[in-house]
């Protein structure tokens, strides 16, 4: 049984909704220690002044922030612990908008949402979410600090809350443009398409997964039982400048596959 990581209360108008919040994405990244590279002992790492080379201890370190100009303002706890978002439990829903409003440059860490009792008013509102294709745009606080989110419906009917960015986290694509070249005739794009349709599956993410962190687990597995694995090197992939006759190739290679 999944593990709340925070509980809450859903605001919606008048309506308040006892909610439990739960991480939907887990950290898979492989750890290491560091080691003294001579005698193999664990080292630590440690703030030092660089003039003494003394130890400072975390405690009687202070923050500042470095500006263009390469001053150093100096922001004291008490001046911080100020600017921290009063405390609270809910989670305000602001508005609803069209599911197409938003799209994944906005989204950035997903949640699933909970019950915290009575499941009857939130199945309520994920099925009204759900039909009318809205999704919620809501904030909250939640470990001091605000966020900014967007309440919606997975395919599997499990409401989410998933943190949005700030726009000006957002680059704005207008400053990339399109993928512009030279025109292009029918019969690349009839061949495009083909390739398309070869493709064409389900999305099955089980297929996917982190194949440099296996290999890096395997490794581990095989030196600890004191083995050596030894892997190929990946081949380079080759550029074809010519459009025509990679979509030819690529064509045929599936082709074959299929």
């Amino acid at each position: 049984m999944a593990r709340a990581m925070w509980k809450g209360i859903l605001t919606i108008g008048e309506e308040r909704v006892a909610v439990k919040l739960f991480a939907a994405v887990e950290d898979r990244t492989v750890r290491f220690r560091l080691l003294h590279d001579e005698d193999g002992v664990p080292v630590k790492q440690r703030l030092v002044e660089p003039e003494s080379e003394e130890i400072v201890e975390y405690a009687e370190t202070e923050r500042a922030f470095l500006t263009p100009e390469r001053d150093l303002v100096v922001l004291h706890r008490d001046e911080l612990e100020a600017l921290e978002p009063a405390p609270s439990r809910e989670i305000e829903v602001l508005r609803f908008v069209p599911k197409a409003a938003v799209d994944e440059r906005w989204y950035e860490r997903p949640y699933y949402l909970g019950p915290d009792g009575d499941a009857s008013e939130l199945a309520a509102l994920a099925a009204a979410m759900r039909e009318t294709e809205r999704i919620g745009i809501a904030r909250w606080v939640m470990r001091k600090k605000e966020y900014r989110g967007a309440l919606r419906v997975a395919d599997d009917g499990v409401p989410m809350l998933i943190m949005l960015r700030s726009a000006d986290e957002v680059i704005v694509a207008s400053e990339l443009g399109a993928p512009t070249g030279k025109a292009l005739d029918e019969r690349e794009i009839a061949m495009a398409q083909q390739l398309l349709s070869l493709l064409e599956s389900r999305f099955e993410p089980t297929q996917y997964r982190d194949e440099y962190r296996e290999r890096m687990l395997e490794l581990i597995r095989a030196k600890a039982e004191g083995k050596v694995i030894r892997h190929k090197a990946a081949r380079p992939l080759r550029v074809e400048p010519d459009l025509a006759k990679a979509l030819r190739e690529s064509l045929e290679a599936e082709r074959k596959r299929a």
